[in-house]
């Protein structure tokens, strides 16, 4: 499948008023598989947490496998529609389908049961003060993306999740050639993460976005020990990396990092990985390299002392209300989690802001990403603590110091949605699975090259247990 051919087809992908609701996605899948019988296979590959069956579709019969997988993080839905709308060109388009031969193995959601915790918000995805109202995102360690078996140094990780399990189950029973986990961001511009340094998709992953006119995002990356490989475009280095890079500025890894990726599991098999990150909103500071009049040193710490002041508030709360807490719902458990992130993570950035150059300039887009951080983790986890007290409330079970510790924290969450950035724009939900189907495509063109040379055998990696 050519370029010309992935624009095409990128172009042509619908748009959507919001996301699909679990039981609708899944009826969406089960009635391709009905539609198509002898394309099809549906096969149980687990069981999640409160009892729902986890399946994968198998589509095609090309010389290649490719583990596509939604719902990894259960707050990020525009796997979804990427996931369905593949199934469904690789079913009814049998040109495309042959071009790539592709066997895949479409998993529309691996943590079904977090995913419900986020509809409320499906319907109308464009207004970021009503979805961060509504946001759920699971503790570190009930994460599927990051609950996979894990040895480095003084890290050890084994408590693997039912979910994570059947992910592990798929990836050794196809070994794939490609994996893509389906993810998404919040603010900005698109990037990805690449498991190879590729020219030829790269320069794909740069076309896609730009064919729907999306930026990239080329502000603060997500974590600052990460390699670009090109703009917008990381190096999927591993935990290791990770580790090393803090052990270096003196703080604890331990308190970071627990468990492994999916990616570590599939390159076992030497699986191409790729993740595409995508923004709900746009912002026109996200790829300005217009240089401000701070130091990027300086613009670390003024945001590590505003995120670690917000976490120091939430935690006062959570501290206060835990004794009083009589429902351990997953709100509560990740609060727990996430609320004391808030006050550590700072000490990373202040850790790295003493070793950059005090002349060093920040630009547009750095500050712009800084800054947007510390919305985005106040919105997010001051909202889940929020609902985590409201359980309490609408059950009748909160005593009279909870109820006024929940208005304490309702008024303060007020304010910090004011503060919600202005001059965002919500971003077609059409283009940005238009970018994620197109990433998908561009790498499964690679991998089903015949000029490619044979992928390498399987790698050792630091698992508990071994490989």
């Amino acid at each position: 499948m050519d370029r010309d051919t992935i624009l095409r087809l990128v172009s042509e992908v619908p748009d959507h008023d919001g996301f699909p609701l679990v039981d609708d996605l899944h009826a969406r899948f089960d009635a391709l598989a009905a539609a198509h019988p002898d394309q099809v296979t549906v096969t149980r590959i687990g069981t999640s947490r409160l009892g729902e069956p986890l399946h994968s579709y198998r589509i095609g019969s090309g010389s290649h496998a490719a583990v596509i997988v939604g719902g990894v993080h259960p707050n990020e839905p525009i796997g979804s529609w990427t996931a369905l709308h593949l199934a469904s060109t690789m079913l009814e388009d049998p040109v495309a389908a042959a071009a790539l031969d592709v066997t895949w193995h479409i998993v529309p959601t691996i943590d079904p049961d977090g995913m419900r915790l986020n509809e409320a918000w499906f319907h109308d995805p464009h207004d970021r003060v009503f979805y961060s109202r509504h946001f759920y995102r699971p503790a570190p360690d009930s994460q599927v993306e990051w609950t996979f078996p894990n040895s480095y140094k003084s890290v050890y990780f084994d408590q693997v999740l039912p979910e994570t399990l059947a992910f592990m189950r798929l990836i050794d029973d196809t070994e794939p050639d490609l994996l893509v986990s389906l993810h998404n961001g919040e603010m900005g511009g698109v990037y990805y993460y690449l498991s190879e340094d590729l020219p030829d998709v790269i320069d794909l992953l740069h076309a896609v976005p730009e064919s729907l006119g999306l930026p990239l995002d080329t502000g603060e990356p997500e974590s600052p020990f990460l390699r670009e490989l090109a703009p917008a475009v990381f190096a999927m280095d591993g935990i290791e990396t990770a580790y090393d890079y803090l052990e270096g500025l003196g703080v604890d890894p331990g308190e970071h990092i627990h468990g492994a990726s999916s990616a570590s599991w599939a390159m076992r098999h030497g699986a191409l990985c790729m993740v595409a990150e995508l923004p709900y909103w746009s912002h026109p500071d996200a790829d300005d390299q217009t240089p401000t009049d701070e130091s990027y040193a300086d613009l670390l710490r003024r945001c590590a002392d505003e995120l670690g002041a917000s976490g120091t508030e939430l935690q006062e709360i959570l501290d206060l209300a835990s004794p009083m807490t009589t429902i351990e719902t997953p709100f509560l458990e990740g609060s727990r989690a996430f609320v004391p992130m808030l006050l550590s993570g700072p000490e990373t950035d202040r850790a790295r802001a003493d070793r950059e150059p005090a002349d060093r300039m920040a630009t547009v887009a750095e500050r712009f990403g800084c800054e947007d951080l510390v919305r985005c983790f106040r919105l997010r986890y001051g909202g889940m603590l929020l609902r985590a007290l409201e359980a309490e409330t609408t059950a009748g079970t909160a005593s009279a110091p909870l109820r006024r510790l929940r208005d304490r924290l309702a008024e303060r969450y007020a304010l910090w949605q004011a503060d919600a950035v202005t001059g965002a724009e919500p971003i077609p939900v059409g283009r940005l699975v238009g970018v994620q189907y197109g990433a998908i495509l561009a790498c499964a063109a690679h991998v089903a090259d015949p000029t490619r040379a044979s992928r390498p055998a399987m790698a050792t990696t630091n698992l508990p247990g071994g490989s």
